[in-house]
């Protein structure tokens, strides 16, 4: 049952899921009884471990059935993603040609200009201060999982059969971890807090994976970390990689890129940072991007990249 072909051996994420899954039960029965402040970190580094797991089971792993991996990853340790929500979403950005677009990559942190421009100077603020790690982890996971949910609700009331239904299998498996909480000693406004932490370390991953670029393929970052944070992430600072090879199993994506590191950024046009401690050097309190898109119609570029689903009035001026 377990997949064993050109990804790899699945036992180091099943040995990783019964960690995190044997964390959490640990976190929530134990060592919140003894110590909220070392119990809400450590809940949010096991929440954003599995959400990383997640990510894994989206792409097919540990078995090659995805009713099984939807199954060992189900239960909503941050709470306010479903699973097929999440699937749905992330396969979607994973179409290279339509990455960073403020219409068709449902994880583009990018707007379109002309939505840019009718925005309040205050909303403008606190998304510009969105666009740095700091603001990214304070204020990011409210102004992601907000829009995420109202966005899911005005479908659903559009008749969107499928987003219905990805909420309606998670609000039971929701109830659970509620209800798994409520039983331990954990309270309930620090399990919330360890959830946003949890959210608030998964923006550090997302804040630079793809940068705006005329070319698609130099949209996808590189992260060349091995520490804590690569381990948490499950190597997926090698995003070019995981980029190219989706289905590649998360302990894989170091190997191979160490053995073809020159292509790789020759790929994406050399968008590498050497480690997590660069990203923060440069970016903790400065922006790398403008929230208007800037290679979208009405922006100062004379390069458009053209999304599916944009209004006609957003769509690049093909002549230009």
């Amino acid at each position: 049952m377990l997949d064993k072909t050109e990804t790899g051996a699945e036992w180091p994420m099943l040995g990783l899921l019964v960690l995190c899954y044997g964390s959490a039960a640990l976190v929530l029965f134990g060592l919140s009884a003894w110590s909220l402040w070392l119990a809400v970190p450590a809940y949010a580094m096991t929440a954003a471990m599995h959400s990383s797991l997640t990510h894994e089971a989206i792409h097919g792993h540990p078995s090659r059935y995805p009713l099984l991996n939807a199954a060992l990853l189900g239960l909503p340790l941050t709470l306010v993603v479903p699973f097929m929500r999440f699937k749905d979403l992330h396969l979607d950005h994973h179409r290279d040609e339509f990455l960073t677009d403020p219409y068709d990559d449902p994880e583009s942190n990018y707007l379109d200009p002309a939505v840019w421009m009718r925005l309040r100077a205050p909303v403008q603020a606190v998304l510009r201060f969105n666009n740095t790690i700091a603001g990214r982890m304070l204020v990011g996971p409210l102004i992601g999982i907000g829009g995420f949910i109202l966005g899911d609700m005005a479908l659903i009331r559009g008749g969107d059969r499928r987003v219905l239904a990805g909420w309606l299998i998670h609000l039971p498996l929701a109830a659970v971890m509620v209800a798994l909480v409520m039983l331990s000693p954990m309270p309930l406004w620090a399990f919330g807090i360890g959830v946003y932490g949890g959210l608030s370390l998964l923006r550090i991953r997302t804040y630079l994976e793809h940068r705006a670029h005329d070319k698609a393929r130099s949209r996808t970052v590189v992260i060349e970390d091995r520490g804590p944070l690569s381990l948490l992430f499950l190597n997926n600072n090698f995003h070019v990689v995981h980029h190219m090879h989706p289905q590649m199993a998360w302990h894989r994506l170091p190997r191979l890129y160490a053995a073809r590191r020159d292509h790789y950024l020759a790929r994406n046009d050399g968008y590498r940072f050497a480690s997590y401690a660069e990203v923060f050097g440069r970016h903790f309190l400065t922006a790398k991007d403008p929230v208007a898109h800037p290679l979208y119609p009405n922006s100062n570029s004379a390069t458009g990249i053209t999304g599916k689903n944009a209004p006609p009035e957003a769509t690049p001026n093909q002549s230009s």
